[in-house]
């Protein structure tokens, strides 16, 4: 029983949970293989095989990376989970601007009120990419000499945006069902599984030009160089993540009823990125959204096809707006989930101080510390988002690879696999058992 891998199935509770959530990720896998029906799988095969869109095109490629290759193959799950991330941030932007929908949100029941409004939204927003996806259909079928569908283009339209509606809404469902009887977070081991899943294929294509050498080729010893990089740069991404700033905050003696409770001397853990992994996953989606709609419809539309060519995920436009995007969603996700007037709220109800700090200026004092924490931590993670980019164009290295060098890829199966460390590390605590990690001292991250 010392070794935790194994107490892991031993004890029964845990067992279940494990094997559960691979069950729950095995099935997601399967979907991603079932293409939309009326399409002509062999077709597809071919056109994809041949690099017309999926060699050549970028935007292409980063769309399927991120839906774990279900977009290539046109499957019900193409869409992934990212439209109910993108209805999370509409919701949160609008629980900011509208003071109403607040205040909703705070009463009796009203989390779950706007649960129910964010999944109505989410079928909205599947129902326009699921379109954009039968228009991009069309586009490749005039690319094929046969023809892609076996049916016709308004029957497939409907079943098209049915069938991705309902992949993605039970997409939805199986992320709560991981959450609520498995381990980890549902949502989040969705985009992780799904990252992994490509991992095999990258690597067979990397040794694949690495034997091809030439022109047509790779350098074996960029290889290896990025490969040191990635070392390094998971390195510093799990560095990052597990720091933190301490705040010091002394409480007195109080009475309670009958009970005098002495002092006590503690502190407010502010993680040099308060965040997470959220705003590269909003930024992210922010971009995908047009991004898919301008690739899918810009054959059809002009203007959408020069959209189109500016948001390609090599060029300059979009790396901007990625970097300006993230540092924004680092601030604005920070004010939500660390308001520094609710926390010094609570140290004064709760008789606190800050040394060195009047009670009328720990607000200030909160913000002045969480805006020095948060601008350092955003550029960080901004540039861990844009180091594929800069891989991909400077070693000639595949996009397949460059995506798990850095970027959303890398922060989310480190910051994902952390937290569910963290989770097993809890359960095999309470079974009286050593954790995952020498001394079970792995800190957990919100994600």
């Amino acid at each position: 029983m010392a070794n935790p891998i194994i107490g892991m199935f031993r004890i029964k509770e845990l067992r279940e949970r494990i094997l559960f959530t691979f069950g729950m990720l095995l099935v997601f896998r399967i979907g991603a293989v079932f293409p939309i029906p009326g399409i002509n799988v062999t077709v597809l095969k071919n056109y994809f095989d041949m690099g017309s869109s999926s060699g050549g095109n970028p935007i292409v490629n980063y769309l399927d990376f991120f839906a774990g290759g279900a977009f290539s193959n046109f499957s019900v799950f193409m869409l992934g989970i990212m439209p109910y991330i993108s209805m999370s941030i509409i919701m949160q932007l609008l629980l900011i601007v509208f003071p109403s929908l607040k205040k909703i949100s705070q009463e009796d029941g009203g989390r779950k009120k706007i649960q129910k409004w964010q999944r109505y939204g989410t079928v909205v927003v599947c129902l326009i990419q699921s379109f954009a996806v039968t228009q991009y259909a069309q586009v490749i079928s005039r690319s094929t000499p046969e023809p892609l569908l076996n049916i016709s283009m308004f029957s497939f339209t409907l079943i098209a945006m049915l069938t991705v509606t309902t992949g993605t809404m039970f997409l939805m469902w199986i992320g709560e069902q991981i959450t609520k009887r498995g381990v980890g977070n549902g949502i989040s081991l969705l985009i992780y599984a799904g990252i992994v899943a490509r991992l095999p294929t990258a690597v067979f294509e990397l040794f694949n030009m690495m034997r091809r050498g030439g022109s047509d080729g790779i350098n074996p010893v960029f290889v290896v160089i990025v490969l040191v990089m990635f070392v390094g740069i998971v390195a510093l991404v799990v560095f990052e993540q597990q720091g933190q700033r301490k705040i010091p905050v002394n409480y007195a003696k109080r009475v309670v009823g009958r009970k005098m409770y002495g002092a006590q001397n503690t502190y407010i853990p502010f993680k040099i990125n308060p965040s997470g992994v959220i705003p590269v996953i909003f930024a992210s989606s922010i971009l995908m959204f047009p991004l898919q709609i301008a690739q899918t419809v810009g054959g059809n539309v002009p203007w959408l096809a020069t959209a189109s060519r500016l948001l390609n995920p090599q060029g300059a436009l979009y790396n901007i707006l990625y970097v300006v995007l993230i540092v924004f969603f680092a601030y604005f996700y920070t004010q939500v989930t660390l308001n520094p007037i609710e926390i010094a709220k609570q140290i004064r109800e709760n008789g606190g101080s800050i040394p060195g700090i009047r009670a009328e200026g720990i607000e200030k004092y909160l913000t002045k510390i969480l805006n020095r924490i948060v601008l350092p931590g955003s550029l960080y993670l901004a540039l861990i988002a844009v180091i594929p980019t800069l891989i991909q164009l400077a070693f000639r290295i595949p996009s397949s690879i460059a995506f798990l060098m850095g970027g959303t890829s890398l922060l989310i199966m480190v910051g994902v696999g952390l937290d569910t460390m963290k989770q097993v590390e809890g359960l095999l605590k309470m079974h009286h058992h050593e954790g995952l990690v020498k001394r079970g001292k792995i800190r957990g991250r919100n994600l």
